[in-house]
């Protein structure tokens, strides 16, 4: 994107929200491919290309970066309203690891000639990332991770693998979190470096899940080498980059709107089935719907923090609990309640509507895992909320 074509873009921020929000969804509405529509699994960029050059084209494509680096430069309200529509209309995630995570990071920490080698071509769709931070015995301790650089003249040279990497299919690139310093205590001697995936000794080994997609891979290094000079910050201090965006990250996967989304799934099935009529279901349901209304005004309390410009504490580990385990007991209602239609793949007929049921409550598992597993989560809360020894 060129300067003037940045220069041209308008103040978002400058706009009210009302208006925003109604700039936003118009153009979702009239853009988005309908049949990618809240889909039932994590799409590859061979379904989302096309759309994500639409998003790139009109502008649109980062929308937390700066306006100098091409992006939006929304800010944390407006921020919110783009992903609230996003969710609204069911939007697909795209392979956007470098977009959502990289991008900010390398804005934040990299030197001016890192910025200007990596980002335009990570906006422009050229370079797609993966990211390479759980590994086979460091997931939510991600502090204990073992894959390990070592210096070689003017290169890093990696062994070791990561797993849960997801689009390493797809990725061009990797960012990737390595032990540097094993004499060092564990979160200390880690550093944050880049490399391209199609590097010798790099194999990449697909794993399927329930649904049957392929959206993880366990990724193997094997003196695999990427330059000194890709390295981002300094040496050994690759952990507190990695922490800089977890807040941020741990609201947005608080949002309440997947639930209400399973909400309305849940009100449909039980309407065409007529279970409303049953006291025991009616409770249930009832109670889901309290605990929904509960996450929201949880989500929008930190929403409020991240509007002002604040930065979430350890206690918005209590927002993203809520939000996956929430999630797991609607699916779980849900499947209960479509009776033997609820083991099928796909969309099933419940009484004259196609609905899908199984594949909700296979997403629903692994979301409380992802980004931190309610066990690690809880353990922050008691520790650094409580003061629990």
């Amino acid at each position: 994107m060129s300067s003037s074509e940045i220069s041209s873009q308008p103040d978002w921020n400058a706009y009210d929200d009302d208006r925003f929000r109604s700039e936003v969804r118009a153009f979702f509405e009239t853009a988005y491919p309908e049949e990618l529509r809240y889909p039932a699994f994590f799409l590859s960029w061979s379904k989302t290309q096309h759309w994500y050059r639409k998003l790139y084209a009109q502008g649109w494509a980062a929308p937390a970066w700066p306006r100098e680096w091409g992006g939006m430069g929304l800010d944390g309200a407006k921020m919110l309203i783009f992903m609230e529509e996003q969710e609204r209309h069911g939007i697909g995630r795209t392979p956007d690891q470098g977009i959502t995570l990289l991008g900010p990071l390398l804005i934040r920490y990299a030197s001016e000639e890192q910025k200007r080698q990596f980002l335009p071509p990570t906006l422009s769709g050229e370079y797609l990332w993966c990211q390479g931070y759980s590994e086979p015995n460091a997931g939510s301790d991600l502090a204990s991770l073992r894959t390990e650089a070592v210096i070689d003249g003017d290169e890093y040279v990696i062994n070791g693998s990561k797993i849960w990497t997801s689009y390493a299919m797809d990725a061009t690139h990797m960012f990737i979190l390595v032990r540097t310093d094993k004499s060092a205590k564990k979160q200390e001697g880690i550093s944050f470096l880049l490399l391209r995936m199609d590097s010798p000794g790099i194999t990449v080994r697909p794993i399927r899940n329930l649904l049957g997609s392929e959206h993880f891979a366990q990724v193997f290094f094997d003196n695999v080498r990427t330059p000194v000079a890709w390295r981002i910050g300094k040496p050994n201090q690759g952990w507190t980059m990695a922490k800089a965006l977890l807040g941020f990250e741990r609201v947005s996967a608080g949002s309440p709107k997947v639930a209400q989304n399973g909400l309305r799934r849940l009100e449909a099935v039980a309407a065409r089935l007529g279970l409303m009529e049953d006291a025991g279901f009616r409770d249930r349901y009832l109670q889901l719907k309290l605990d929904i209304a509960d996450l929201a005004s949880v989500y929008d309390r930190f929403a409020e923090l991240v509007k002002r410009g604040g930065t979430p504490g350890p206690d918005v580990s209590m927002l993203k609990i809520l939000a996956t385990e929430t999630y797991q007991r609607l699916t779980e209602l849900t499947l209960e309640a479509a009776g033997n239609a609820g083991a099928l793949h796909g969309k099933v007929d419940i009484a004259g509507a196609p609905l899908d049921i199984l594949s909700p409550f296979y997403m629903s598992r692994p979301f409380t895992i992802a980004a931190g597993s309610s066990e690690v989560q809880r353990n922050i809360l008691a520790k650094n909320v409580l003061q629990l020894p």
